[in-house]
C-alpha cells in the first residue's frame, strides 16, 4: 500500500489528525484560554475587578454565609430523577459537609456543601444520597454573587477544553480522551515523518506559496512545542485515568474500595461515618491559626487554600485545612485535621509516597495554579502553537487535495475547508461574541449566563453556515472566501468588545494600565486588540491573494514533493 514506513506513518498522521485535529483545536484553544480564566472572569464580572484575597475568617465571614446556604435548584432537579419520592424541601436539607477554596489570582471565594436527604435511591448501587448547594461568595463583605453572573473563564472556557459541554454520560470526557490519546500517536508519527527536525526548527519561508509556507509554519509550531504537546496530553489521561476511563473504584473494585475508605478512616482517626449525636463547632479561626503555625515551624509558612468540613453538627465532624500551593508545582497539600467539637489536631498529613508525589506534581503541572506569570504566558504559548499546528494541518490537507478533488468533481476538500473555517476562525468568534454579549446584555438581566451561552452556540452554528454557504470556490480548486470575510468580522468583534467594556464600566485602558493598574482586566483588553490586529492583518493578506494571478508552479524541488506527499 505504501513504499516506505514512513510514508505509512504520514498516513496514519494525516487521517488521525483529520478526524480528531476539530476536537484538538478545541482543547488547544481553550486550553490557552483557561490559563488566565480567573482574569477573563474578572473582565465579565465587574464586580469582582478587586485584589486577590486570603481566606477569610470562617467565624466572622464564611459561617453566616453557609447557614444562609441553599440545595442548588439544578442539583435538587437532578437527584430528584434518582430517588424515591419526593425530595424534601430544600429549606429543612441539613448541611452535612462545606468546603471553601481560594488561590493566589482569585478576589472572590468558591465555596459548597451536602445537604443529607432521607430518600432511598432507585439503584441500589447508588450512595450519591446528598443534595449540592454552591456559591461565590465576595470575601470582603461575605455577599453573594448572583447565579446570573456566569463566570465566563473558569466555568465555560475552562470546562470547554476537557469535555466540551457535553456532559451526558461524561461523552465530553471520552471525546477528549481519545483525542489526547490520538495526539500522543499523531506526535510519534509526526516525528518519524520530520527526520530533520533540528533543520525544520528554523526554516519558515511566508513568502512561498500556500502548500510550502503552511508545512513549514506546521512544522516549526510543531517541533518548537513538541514536549508541551506531549507533557499535556500525558497529564490530561492521567487526571482522569481513575475517576473517567479507568474507574476500578466507582465499579469493580467498589466494595474493596467502602472497605478501604473505613479501614483508612480508623488509621488516620478521621470518622467515616456519623456518631449520631450532637456537638458543638469550636473556633475554625483558631484551627487555622494553629494550622499556620504548624506549617511555619515546618519553614513552609503560606495560606489557607482549601477548606473542608464533614459530618457538620455531629460528635464525630472534623476539620481540614489545606495550605495552598500557588509556591510550588504540586496542588494544595500539608493537610492538617482537627476535631471540630474541640479544635484539638487529630492528624498532621506527613510527606506523600513517591507516587502519590508523582501524581500530584503531573496534575499540578497540568492545572498551572502556581505563581509564576512568565511560565503562565508560555502555557498560552504551548497552547496557541498547538492550535496552529492543527489549524495549518487542515490547510495542508485541503491545498493538497483541492486541484484533484476539482478535477474529479469531489467535494471532500470543500467539506474538510468548511469544517476548518468553522474550527479556527469561526471557534474564536463564537469566544468573543459571548465576551460582546457579556458587555452588551444588562447586568441584572435574569438569566444573564444562560443567554451568553446561547449566544456563544449560535455565533458558532452561523460561523458553520457561512463557511459552508461559502466553500463552493474550493470545489474550483479556489480559496474560501470565509477565511477573510470571519477574520474582518472576528476584528469588529474583538474591538467591540473593548470598546463596550469601557462604555458599560469605565475601565478603559489608559485607567487599567496606569491610573488604577488592574492588569486582569487590561490582560483581556490588550488580547482582544492584538486578536483584532492579527486577524486585520491576516484578512489583508488573504484579500490580496485573492485578487493575484494563479500562474502554474514550475520546477518544485524532489525534497518538496517528498516532504508534502508524506501527508497524503
Amino acid at each position: 500500500m505504501f513504499n516506505s514506513f514512513r510514508m505509512s506513518m504520514g498516513w496514519v498522521h494525516t487521517w488521525l489528525g483529520l478526524v480528531l485535529g476539530f476536537v484538538l483545536m478545541i482543547c488547544f484553544f481553550f486550553g490557552a484560554l483557561s490559563v488566565f480564566d480567573r482574569e477573563i472572569d474578572r473582565w465579565a464580572i465587574p464586580d469582582t475587578r478587586f485584589e486577590p484575597q486570603p481566606m477569610p475568617s470562617f467565624d466572622e465571614v464564611l459561617k453566616p454565609v453557609f447557614d444562609e446556604l441553599k440545595p442548588h435548584p439544578t442539583d435538587m432537579a437532578a437527584t430528584q430523577q434518582r430517588v424515591i419520592g419526593d425530595l424534601p424541601d430544600p429549606d429543612t436539607m441539613p448541611l452535612k459537609s462545606l468546603y471553601a477554596y481560594t488561590t493566589h489570582r482569585d478576589p472572590v471565594l468558591r465555596i459548597g456543601g451536602e445537604f443529607g436527604i432521607p430518600n432511598e435511591p432507585k439503584d441500589p448501587a447508588d450512595d450519591h444520597l446528598h443534595v449540592h448547594g454552591w456559591a461565590t461568595v465576595n470575601p470582603t463583605t461575605g455577599e453573594t454573587l448572583s447565579d446570573s453572573a456566569l463566570k465566563i473563564g473558569s466555568d465555560w472556557f475552562y470546562p470547554m477544553h476537557f469535555n466540551l459541554h457535553l456532559r451526558w454520560n461524561m461523552l465530553g470526557y471520552w471525546i477528549v480522551g481519545v483525542a489526547a490519546l490520538v495526539l500522543l500517536a499523531a506526535l510519534v508519527t509526526g516525528v518519524i515523518i520530520h527526520r530533520k527536525l533540528f533543520r525544520e526548527f528554523f526554516t519558515f519561508r511566508p513568502w512561498k506559496h500556500v502548500l510550502r509556507s503552511s508545512l513549514d509554519l506546521h512544522n516549526v509550531t510543531g517541533v518548537v512545542a513538541l514536549p508541551f504537546h506531549f507533557f499535556f496530553a500525558f497529564t490530561a489521561l492521567v487526571i482522569f485515568a481513575t475517576n473517567i476511563y479507568l474507574p476500578l473504584s466507582h465499579t469493580t473494585l467498589k466494595p474493596l474500595h467502602e472497605q478501604h475508605e473505613k479501614l483508612e478512616a480508623e488509621r488516620t482517626g478521621l470518622p467515616h461515618e456519623e456518631s449520631g449525636e450532637a456537638a458543638p463547632l469550636a473556633s475554625v479561626d483558631a484551627m487555622v491559626a494553629e494550622a499556620k503555625r504548624r506549617w511555619a515551624e515546618r519553614d513552609m509558612p503560606g495560606e489557607v487554600g482549601y477548606l473542608f468540613m464533614d459530618h457538620i453538627g455531629d460528635e464525630n465532624s472534623y476539620v481540614s485545612i489545606y495550605r495552598a500551593g500557588s509556591d510550588r508545582v504540586a496542588l494544595v497539600g500539608e493537610g492538617i485535621h482537627f476535631k471540630a467539637s474541640t479544635g484539638e489536631v487529630i492528624r498532621e498529613e506527613p510527606p506523600r509516597s513517591v507516587v502519590a508525589s508523582i501524581d500530584e506534581f503531573l496534575t499540578g503541572l497540568h492545572l498551572q495554579h502556581f505563581e509564576h506569570w512568565m511560565l503562565r504566558w508560555l502555557y498560552v504559548f504551548g497552547g496557541l502553537l498547538g492550535a496552529i499546528c492543527i489549524a495549518t494541518g487542515f490547510i495542508l490537507f485541503v491545498e493538497k487535495r483541492k486541484a484533484r478533488h476539482a478535477k474529479a468533481g469531489s467535494q471532500g476538500s470543500r467539506i474538510v475547508d468548511a469544517m476548518a473555517v468553522t474550527t479556527v476562525t469561526g471557534m474564536v468568534i463564537a469566544a468573543v461574541s459571548m465576551l460582546v454579549a457579556n458587555r452588551i446584555l444588562p447586568a441584572d438581566l435574569a438569566g444573564k449566563g444562560q443567554w451568553e451561552q446561547t449566544v456563544f452556540w449560535w455565533a458558532w452554528g452561523l460561523a458553520f453556515l457561512h463557511a459552508a454557504w461559502r466553500s463552493s470556490p474550493v470545489a474550483k480548486a479556489r480559496v474560501n472566501p470565509a477565511w477573510r470575510e470571519q477574520s474582518w468580522v472576528l476584528a469588529a468583534l474583538s474591538l467591540l468588545a473593548v470598546v463596550m467594556n469601557w462604555v458599560t464600566t469605565g475601565d478603559h485602558l489608559i485607567k487599567t494600565l496606569f491610573t488604577d493598574t488592574y492588569w486582569a482586566v487590561a490582560g483581556v483588553d490588550l488580547s482582544l486588540i492584538a486578536t483584532a490586529l492579527i486577524a486585520m492583518l491576516v484578512a489583508r493578506k488573504l484579500g490580496a491573494k485573492a485578487t493575484e494571478t494563479v500562474k502554474p508552479k514550475r520546477g518544485k524541488s524532489a525534497q518538496h514533493n517528498k516532504q508534502v506527499n508524506a501527508y497524503d
